[in-house]
């Protein structure tokens, strides 16, 4: 238990260090929206490029690892749409903001936790299972703007084009195409792809914490509650029942877990704003669920290691 707290310090603090820089005005608002586009535009997705193209998956639960991921993402997803079926408590530009707060997560504290934790093994098992959750996730959330979003954004083709443009997707697509051909990265482009991508968590955790928005949390009380009930609890609890029911152990499951209790991504914010989310609700989702995440993710982690 100790040891997982230990791994989350430098996380926070990097988060932390973010955030203080940003509301110092170390950095001008264009220079961390620099920082932002770069780092999800090129430095994670080589990141992923070059450690999904890296992996041999001979011996890898690589199959499980899909399944139970995938099965996670689709009944956080369910469950959310069910509720707001049911209810109708909020607007549908709420509601999106909802949905992407319970259904994405943060891929850079998922890697960042993975492999301070569970060393190079864990972050190698965790970046093969993201190769394909990276995916699930865009289509659910693009597609709940097809459903719920603004006027424009309720198009097949609008579908299609946020999928096929997303770089995190490129970046596993033509990561997955390296390994499975067998091909790799020749020559001296693993290296350069290891530079680059080895930026992404540090500047990554820097642009969270600069995100974060606490003043927006005010009155946003009801849509921060239920999607971090499927962020914090559905979404954990459905992953050990499945792990369990799949006969997943080990660092396999326990960075499978750590995926399933981050917080949302930020880039969330992103999509929000180019398909008519709720903004402030969306700011105020990612902002809170960051600061709660710490404490609660030690917490899952004590029931993983007492459940083994």
């Amino acid at each position: 238990m100790s040891y997982f707290v230990n791994a989350l310090i430098p996380v926070l603090a990097l988060i932390v260090l973010g955030y203080g820089l940003k509301r110092l005005e170390f950095l001008s608002a264009e220079v961390w929206a620099g920082i932002e586009k770069i780092t999800y535009y090129l430095m994670f997705p080589a990141l992923l490029i070059h450690t999904l193209a890296s992996q041999d998956l001979a011996g890898q639960p690589w199959s499980r690892l899909f399944l139970i991921s995938t099965l996670v993402l689709l009944i956080s997803a369910l469950a959310l749409w069910l509720y707001f079926a049911l209810t109708h408590r909020t607007s549908a530009a709420t509601f999106t903001s909802i949905f992407q707060g319970g259904v994405r997560f943060n891929t850079y504290i998922a890697l960042s936790v993975s492999g301070a934790y569970f060393g190079q093994e864990g972050l190698a098992l965790i970046s093969v299972a993201l190769g394909s959750m990276i995916v699930v996730a865009n289509i659910l959330c693009i597609g709940v703007f097809v459903l719920y979003g603004k006027a424009e954004a309720r198009t097949v083709k609008t579908f299609a084009k946020q999928l096929v443009l997303n770089p995190l997707v490129i970046g596993c697509a033509i990561g997955w195409v390296l390994s499975l051909s067998g091909v790799g990265l020749p020559w001296v482009s693993s290296e350069i792809f290891e530079i680059i991508g080895r930026a992404a968590l540090p500047l990554g955790l820097l642009a969270v914490g600069a995100a974060l928005r606490p003043g927006l949390i005010r009155g946003h009380a009801p849509a921060i509650l239920e999607a971090s009930v499927a962020q914090f609890l559905i979404k954990p609890a459905v992953t050990l029942a499945l792990c369990a029911a799949f006969g997943l152990t080990g660092v396999a499951a326990g960075a499978l877990l750590i995926v399933f209790i981050t917080p949302t991504a930020s880039s969330a914010y992103i999509l929000a704003r180019q398909l008519g989310g709720d903004l402030e609700a969306m700011a105020s989702i990612i902002t809170l669920q960051t600061l709660v995440a710490f404490a609660v993710m030690p917490i899952w982690a004590w029931v993983w290691l007492t459940a083994l």
